[in-house]
């Protein structure tokens, strides 16, 4: 079976028609920022865990991106996220969590330090036939001394799928950040790396938690 592409606009026909409602009672707003490489998956991720239709900027590709972008090794790649794509999900009466997926193609990544400003962490979704293109992502995370989380995205196809320890490895991970598979196109995936990362926060910030995690 072919490879598909992972980073495109949710589809209408599944997507949430109009969502829930944001409650009265919010009185905190947090923000998590997804980011990655050209059509790794992270409008995809943004659209199957939304509680609303997530705004999208996705575009059709045009022969203006014909030797800027290259979607030489994303098949039936025809879309492109030119600014940022945002969705929403209610933690719970009080506080809600704003998803923010950034563009991956270079000359957007001028937007990426306005999406981080007041991001509580991140995920960096990878794809491993293009590990390479992880790298900068990981770069300007450092940077910002933004704690993250990175989530293989496992695509569909004949290719021999490499273990999360060579994935580590490739990418020059330490231990103590955290590593998962996930399927993006997938609720409870796209969940569970959400709660990876909330999860590593709060190691990070709890004392105790640091120190049982240590032991």
């Amino acid at each position: 079976m072919d490879s598909k592409p992972s980073d495109r606009a949710p589809d209408p026909a599944t997507a949430p028609a109009g969502g829930v409602p944001l409650r009265r009672s919010v009185r905190d707003a947090l923000k998590i920022v997804i980011v990655g490489g050209f059509g790794v998956g992270k409008t995809t991720m943004v659209g199957s865990i939304s509680e609303i239709r997530p705004l999208s900027t996705e575009e059709i590709m045009t022969k203006a991106g014909v030797g800027i972008d290259d979607p030489s090794r994303v098949a039936d790649k025809r879309t492109t996220t030119v600014a940022f794509d945002f969705g929403r999900i209610s933690l719970d009466a009080h506080r809600v969590l704003y998803l923010f997926g950034a563009p991956g193609q270079q000359r957007f990544w001028f937007i990426w330090d306005q999406l981080f400003s007041g991001s509580l962490g991140a995920v960096v979704l990878v794809d491993t036939r293009r590990l390479e293109e992880s790298f900068y992502p990981l770069d300007r995370l450092e940077h910002h001394k933004m704690p993250f989380v990175v989530a293989v995205n496992r695509f569909e196809g004949p290719e021999p799928r490499p273990s999360l320890e060579r994935v580590r490895d490739a990418l020059s991970l330490s231990e103590g950040v955290p590593l998962v598979d996930c399927d993006a196109r997938q609720r409870d995936s796209s969940k569970s790396v959400l709660i990876t990362l909330v999860r590593h926060l709060t190691t990070l910030h709890d004392p105790a938690a640091l120190q049982e995690a240590a032991q």
